[in-house]
């Protein structure tokens, strides 16, 4: 039986002017059974047409600060480095996932690049305007869980975990602030921010703050939510 092949967005660094990407993010998929690709950055209508329908799914990875524009705001001076290629085209591949009812998993920037585009707004850096006690940054090793999460009960989070709360890794300075319209909460941190997201009558449109592609190996936690969003792709 074939693999269901797994879209992952590209990671760009600004120096040396190169796509890169994590290994965690594929081999969390291929350890649940589906099969990584990684997407180049185009704008073309055409070419994301031909990558669409050669995935089952699509993950949309961490990585720069999801520019405010897309939520009306203007960037705070000197906080924000966003990248336009990467929102433009993964704007574009969010819509037709939506659009065809294809699995999506966002993690970090992903969820707060779903609930954006979606119409929600973010924290454009939490330590200027959600200051906590609570380690939303921490240091490596990034498999170490740092935190608590409350899950939503009615959830598909909960199903999938059977918890009510589970401690997770964290590593990011922004955040969801006002959850968009259509999206519901599955999880929310001990210090009120959303965590985790899901879009209701979706397939399987699930996204969450912190970083299973660093902890899948030790976590049973993180393993399920891979293992959930693969079979979704089958």
């Amino acid at each position: 039986m074939l693999k269901p092949v797994i879209g992952v967005m590209p990671l760009w660094d600004d120096e040396k002017e190169s796509i890169w990407m994590l290994p965690g993010y594929f081999s969390g998929i291929s350890r649940a059974g589906g099969l990584p690709l990684m997407l180049p950055f185009t704008k073309d209508e055409g070419e994301l047409d031909q990558l669409f329908e050669m995935c089952d799914g699509f993950l949309f990875t961490g990585g720069h600060d999801v520019s405010p524009e897309i939520y009306g705001e203007k960037p705070l001076e000197g906080l924000v480095a966003s990248c336009k290629k990467r929102d433009e085209m993964e704007s574009a591949v969010l819509r037709k996932a939506i659009e065809k009812d294809k699995p999506v998993l966002g993690i970090c920037r992903g969820i707060q690049f779903i609930n954006a585009k979606l119409g929600g707004t973010l924290y454009q850096d939490l330590p200027l305007q959600h200051p906590s006690e609570t380690d939303h940054h921490q240091k490596p090793p990034y498999d170490i869980p740092v935190h608590e999460v409350d899950i939503t009960e009615d959830s598909p989070l909960y199903k999938c975990l059977g918890e009510k709360k589970i401690r997770v890794n964290s590593y990011h300075h922004q955040a969801v602030k006002d959850v968009a319209p259509g999206l519901e909460i599955m999880a929310v941190s001990e210090d009120g921010l959303v965590e985790g997201l899901y879009l209701p009558k979706h397939r399987f449109l699930w996204a969450v703050q912190w970083h299973p592609e660093f902890s899948f190996e030790s976590d049973e936690n993180s393993q399920k939510i891979f293992g959930s969003f693969v079979d979704s792709c089958r």
